[in-house]
C-alpha cells in the first residue's frame, strides 16, 4: 500500500511517519518549504525521511510571506514565550498559520493521486493545547469529503483515504506510541524560533518540554 505522509520534521509528524512504517505502508514522504520563520525543520525532515526509509521525499516550494498573517511567515509579529498552558489554551495563537493545513493536504492529495498512493498521513492533533482549527476532527472528515469529491479515484469508489492516528492522543501519549515505534527523537526538531539549539520558551518548546517531563524522560534535543 502507498502512502503520502506529510512531515515537517517535528514530534508528531516523525511519530506519523514511523507508523506509516509500521503500517506497512511503502512511504512517501512530502514536505514543505514555505518561506516559514527558519529552515532548521527542514532538515530535520530530511534526516527523518532518510532514517525511515522512504522511497521518495518532495521538498514543495512556495511563498505564504506574500500575505503573512501569522507569527511563522512574519518576522514583524513576534513570537509567543513563557506561555502558561491555560494561556495557550484561551485562544487560536498567533502562531496558527491562515488555511495552512488546506494547502498542505491539496498538494499532498495530489501527489497521492499522481502516484496512485491509497492514503495520506497528517499529524494533526485536537488535544493540543494550540487548538488549531485545522487540527480538529470535523476539520478532517470535512476534508476527506473534498478527498473523496475532488479526484477521479474518488469518483471512480476508491477514495484516498486521510489517516491521522495521533488526532485525539495527548502530547505523553504520541511521546509513548513514538518510542514504541523507534522515532529518533534526537533527529526531530518542534521549536518555533529556529537556530542551532531549541529556545525551550516557545509554545511548541513548552508542550514538548512538558510532555517529556511528565514521563520523565529526557528530550534529547538541544535548548538554549
Amino acid at each position: 500500500m502507498k502512502a503520502v505522509i506529510l512531515l515537517s520534521g517535528g514530534l508528531d509528524s516523525s511519530t506519523v511517519i514511523y507508523q506509516a512504517k509500521a503500517d506497512g505502508c511503502d512511504c512517501y514522504a512530502i514536505s514543505f518549504d514555505y518561506q516559514q520563520r527558519h529552515r532548521r525543520e527542514l532538515q530535520s525532515a530530511l534526516d527523518v525521511a532518510q532514517a525511515v526509509g522512504v522511497l521518495e521525499h518532495q521538498v514543495v516550494n512556495f511563498d505564504l510571506r506574500l500575505w503573512g498573517g501569522s507569527a511563522l511567515t512574519d518576522n514583524k509579529i513576534d513570537l509567543p514565550q513563557d506561555r502558561s498552558v491555560v494561556d495557550m489554551a484561551s485562544n487560536i495563537p498567533i502562531t496558527y498559520v491562515p488555511a495552512r493545513n488546506t494547502i498542505f493536504l491539496s498538494f499532498a492529495l495530489g501527489y497521492a493521486e499522481a502516484i496512485a498512493a491509497q492514503r495520506v498521513y497528517i499529524g494533526v492533533n485536537a488535544l493540543d493545547y494550540s487548538g488549531y482549527p485545522d487540527c480538529r476532527p470535523d476539520y478532517i472528515q470535512a476534508m476527506q469529503e473534498v478527498f473523496r469529491l475532488g479526484t477521479k479515484q474518488g469518483r471512480e469508489g476508491q477514495p484516498i483515504e486521510i489517516v491521522s492516528p495521533l488526532i485525539n492522543l495527548k502530547k505523553t501519549a504520541i511521546i509513548q506510541l513514538g518510542n514504541q515505534l523507534g522515532v529518533p527523537w534526537h533527529l526531530t526538531w518542534s521549536c518555533y524560533a529556529g537556530g542551532d539549539v531549541a529556545c525551550g520558551v516557545c509554545d511548541s518548546c513548552r508542550l514538548r518540554l512538558a510532555a517529556f517531563a511528565e514521563l520523565g524522560l529526557e528530550d534529547p534535543v538541544a535548548y538554549a
